[in-house]
């Protein structure tokens, strides 16, 4: 993969070359190969427009690591899911700005590449249109949602395939942070996760999923990506921490419903609603107060 699509480049950026018993800081998820998706065949396709980078046809997943400085690594750890209703993921200048507030705040960084659906290279966008000028804002239908469900498409078997590996390759992303952590200077209790959109949806996933403590996140952050699962919040819940613009129909409908379960079971939720453009969020907006959250948290210690 050509890092320059995702990578703060810098001084910022700490090597491997200490860390001689963990992997590479750039790899494939799966060595030998991701088990479910052996007969994908759709080749892999990086499209970039105006800084925005969309990956399509993802059947291998790749992380990549991004460490603080050792002086000022807190020892907190997110796993960075992007977002693309799970057809493509949109990278760019927005997640390496994000990367950046993180590692400037001593947080530890795995970008990961999930697996999405396999779409036809014809099928692709291979042109970087300019925007129409007064065009009018992006607006979704409403939809109903329960138990915290905000899928558009619940019952498409293809969609609950592609959600359930992608979900997978996050809780295998986040077994690799657990099981490296002394190597990479990350307190293995405080690793949590991070989604944009559909990223959001995968979050979610390896939150409610059945498995080890080390497959889940300790803290939950959401960025306009709502649960598309049906959703209990588990006994032992982690905190969230939710963004979403006002007018993003299902997505803020999905986490208001969200915000709701995990306060009816006494658990720790803030939820932050913008009335901003859809789509238009930066770090800037909503990185100050997720970093005082995480503080408050016991996450992050205060400077």
């Amino acid at each position: 993969m050509n890092l320059k699509h995702w990578a703060i480049t810098g001084a910022a950026l700490c090597t491997a070359a200490s860390l001689s018993a963990a992997p590479p800081l750039s790899g494939e998820l799966y060595p030998g190969g991701a088990p479910g998706s052996e007969d994908w065949h759709e080749p892999r396709l990086v499209t970039e427009c105006r800084g925005s980078v969309s990956i399509y046809n993802t059947s291998q997943p790749r992380y990549h690591i991004y460490l603080p400085d050792p002086d000022t690594a807190s020892g907190a750890a997110v796993l960075m899911l992007p977002g693309g209703g799970l057809r493509v993921l949109g990278v760019g200048d927005e997640a390496n700005a994000q990367v950046k507030a993180f590692l400037g705040r001593g947080v530890a960084v795995m970008m990961l590449e999930y697996r999405t659906r396999q779409l036809p290279a014809e099928s692709l966008p291979i042109t970087c249109a300019a925007p129409v000028e007064g065009a009018p804002p992006i607006r979704f239908p409403k939809m109903a949602i329960r138990n915290g469900n905000a899928n558009p498409a619940p019952d498409d078997p293809e969609g609950q395939e592609i959600l359930s590996l992608a979900t997978a390759d996050a809780q295998a992303a986040l077994r690799m942070l657990h099981r490296y952590a002394p190597d990479w200077r990350i307190d293995p209790d405080r690793i949590g996760v991070i989604g944009t959109s559909a990223g959001g949806g995968v979050a979610f996933g390896s939150l409610l999923a059945d498995a080890p403590a080390e497959a889940r996140p300790d803290f939950l952050i959401s960025i306009f990506g709502p649960a598309l699962q049906d959703v209990i919040a588990p006994a032992e819940a982690p905190p969230l921490f939710l963004v979403t613009e006002s007018d993003h129909g299902p997505v803020t409908d999905g986490l208001l419903a969200l915000f709701s379960i995990w306060k009816d079971a006494g658990h720790k939720v803030e939820l932050h609603i913008y009335e901003v453009p859809n789509f238009s969020m930066t770090v800037d907006l909503w990185g100050p107060r997720l970093f005082a959250w995480m503080e408050e948290s016991g996450i992050l210690t205060s400077d």
